[in-house]
C-alpha cells in the first residue's frame, strides 16, 4: 500500500506564503507525475501544479508566478511553495501521486488525505 502524507496548511493573511509538503511511503515499484489539486465545498477538484520525475512542472493559470512546486526523488517527496496567497486560494489541498505498483501492471493513481488552507484577513 502507498500512502501520501501531507503537511504544511494552516491559515495566514492575503500576501502572505505557505509551504506545503507531500511525501510517499509504503511498498511500490516507483512514482511518476506527482501534484497537487484543490477543492472547497460544493466545487470540483481542480487541478493546480505537477511535476514529472524530470522536474518538468506545469501550473494552473491562477497560480502561475506564485506557485512553484519542486520534487525530490529520492525522497519521493514534493513541495509546494504559495506565496503571495489569495482569499480565493482557500481550499483543502490534495496531493496526488501516479504509482507504478512492484508487481507490475498499470501506473494508478493515489491520493492524500488533504490539508487546509485558508487566506483571510
Amino acid at each position: 500500500q502507498v500512502q501520501l502524507v501531507e503537511s504544511g496548511g494552516g491559515s495566514v493573511q492575503p500576501g502572505e506564503s505557505l509551504r506545503l509538503s507531500c511525501a510517499a511511503s509504503g511498498r511500490f515499484g516507483s512514482i511518476a507525475t506527482m501534484g497537487w489539486y484543490r477543492q472547497g465545498p460544493g466545487k470540483q477538484r481542480e487541478f493546480v501544479a505537477a511535476i514529472t520525475t524530470g522536474s518538468t512542472t506545469n501550473y494552473a493559470d491562477s497560480v502561475k508566478g506564485r506557485f512553484t512546486l519542486s520534487r525530490d526523488n529520492v525522497k519521493n517527496t514534493i513541495n509546494l511553495q504559495m506565496n503571495s496567497l489569495k482569499p480565493e486560494d482557500t481550499d483543502v489541498y490534495y496531493c496526488n501521486a501516479d504509482v507504478w505498483p512492484t508487481e507490475g501492471g498499470n501506473y494508478y493513481p493515489v491520493w492524500g488525505q488533504g490539508t487546509q488552507v485558508t487566506v483571510s484577513t
